[in-house]
């Protein structure tokens, strides 16, 4: 019996004349995505917070793809709301189709406790509350287009409180690094199955998968980790239970672009930990569907974002 490889980029069917967004895409999975699609003759825009790494992104993709490849960016801090509802105008004013909208940036494990300027706690502003608007804004967008909402997750999601802290979502009790990246993570997850529902019940043509990049070699954690989170991750991607950014991409770009996939799942690696190995389905725990809790977040994400999400 043939050994499973999985989902492989070579499934993906040739994609000229489709527009996919991405966030994120200056280094690590968000970059080698941009990289596949574009390969395989898709349009790509990115939206990037950091101006300088976005114009050396752009340079390195025209090298390699040539000056007329057809990626383009726009300046977006998912922890800005203002920033994200201009960036959301601009894509709107520049193409006509969305085919796929790639929720791919994230900052994770942030050491001290420190708020957007809308006052929401760092990791839960930029992970959640920013996809959420962003998302919203361009939904017509993707409606009108048949296209896909893809949130990329984590296995963190597993970690602490399994639930929303509803009683505290700033954390100005007890943070701790760790539990509010596992809930911006949920939350995350929770946004696109409640997002899914409300779909299902609506005459818009969009699909929503999450998925998660398992271990990756990427600079999330060396970015925003401690010293000693950081140490103990540059130890771990000496070993195979690390793969590399490219093999990262694989579940958001299998989510962006296969067909006949379950929405209510979640895909990534599917090998030790579910960290490496070959890309399918994995087991999906209750509590990131739990409906009471999705519904509440999402009626405190539209309150919170001033944002309300219309599905006529």
């Amino acid at each position: 019996m043939a050994r499973n490889k999985g989902w492989q980029p070579d499934e993906i069917d040739s994609l000229s004349g489709q527009t996919h967004v991405i966030t994120g895409a200056t280094s690590g999975i968000g970059f080698e995505a941009t990289r596949l699609l574009l390969s395989k003759g898709a349009s790509v825009i990115m939206l990037n917070r950091n101006e300088e790494k976005t114009a050396s992104t752009l340079s390195k993709l025209r090298t390699e793809f040539g000056d007329a490849t057809p990626v383009s960016a726009v300046t977006m801090d998912l922890s800005d709301l203002d920033s994200v509802r201009k960036a959301a105008s601009e894509v709107l004013s520049v193409v006509d189709r969305i085919d796929a909208l790639i929720c791919n940036a994230a900052i994770a494990q942030t050491p001290k406790r420190s708020l957007t300027d809308a006052g929401f706690e760092m990791q839960m502003g930029t992970n959640h509350f920013g996809h959420f608007l962003l998302a919203g804004l361009l939904f017509e967008r993707l409606s009108s287009s048949s296209g896909r909402v893809v949130v990329v997750s984590s296995m963190g999601y597993n970690l602490g409180m399994r639930t929303i802290n509803f009683d505290d979502l700033s954390w100005e009790k007890k943070y701790n690094p760790n539990t509010a990246y596992s809930q911006s993570k949920l939350a995350q997850m929770m946004f696109a199955y409640e997002l899914q529902d409300r779909i299902a019940s609506s005459n818009h043509d969009v699909k929503v998968y999450v998925c998660h990049p398992g271990a990756s070699r990427t600079s999330l954690i060396k970015t925003n980790g401690n010293l000693v989170t950081r140490a103990i991750w540059s130890a771990m991607t000496l070993f195979p239970i690390v793969q590399s950014a490219r093999k990262g991409t694989y579940p958001s770009l299998m989510c962006a672009t296969a067909s006949n996939l379950e929405q209510r799942a979640l895909y990534g690696p599917t090998g030790r930990l579910n960290w490496v190995g070959p890309v399918g389905r994995n087991k999906l725990e209750p509590h990131a569907h739990d409906k009471a809790t999705m519904t509440r977040l999402w009626t405190i994400s539209e309150d919170m974002t001033g944002f309300t999400w219309a599905f006529d």
